[in-house]
């Protein structure tokens, strides 16, 4: 085998080991909330405001969400000073980066749900029949 065939299995190898650094980062960033959040993020807006605009999220899965995403750098929190004290989120220059693919992907969801629900229910009913 040639030392190019070698380097690039290698690197391929390397996005199915477990200490990939990429799996835990995806993990945390392309759940279905944060890629969610990341969304309802095209400016400024307060925790309430996110919560109001993704229905079904409880307090605890944002409030959760949106400290991993700080952690990791995507958001910035800023703590306003009102009374009440307000909070308001807004993305970093490295989560506008993801706007773009999850942007895509997101786009890619829409359009090929229907297919793929007829899919599922094609497998459900293999499966239980």
């Amino acid at each position: 085998m040639a030392s190019s065939e070698t380097s690039v299995d290698a690197g391929v190898d390397v996005v199915y080991r477990s200490d990939c650094p990429s799996r835990p980062i995806l993990d945390q960033i392309a759940d279905k909330w944060s890629m969610m959040v990341m969304a309802v993020l095209d400016k400024p807006t307060r925790f309430n405001e996110i919560k109001r605009r993704l229905e079904g999220v409880t307090q605890r899965v944002l409030t959760q969400t949106l400290r991993r995403l700080e952690r990791n750098g995507m958001i910035v929190r800023r703590v306003l000073p009102t009374s009440p004290v307000g909070v308001q989120y807004s993305l970093t220059p490295l989560g506008k980066s993801l706007q773009e693919p999850f942007s895509r992907l997101y786009d890619w969801t829409v359009d090929n749900a229907d297919e793929i629900r007829v899919h599922q229910e094609d497998y459900d009913q293999r499966v239980q029949g």
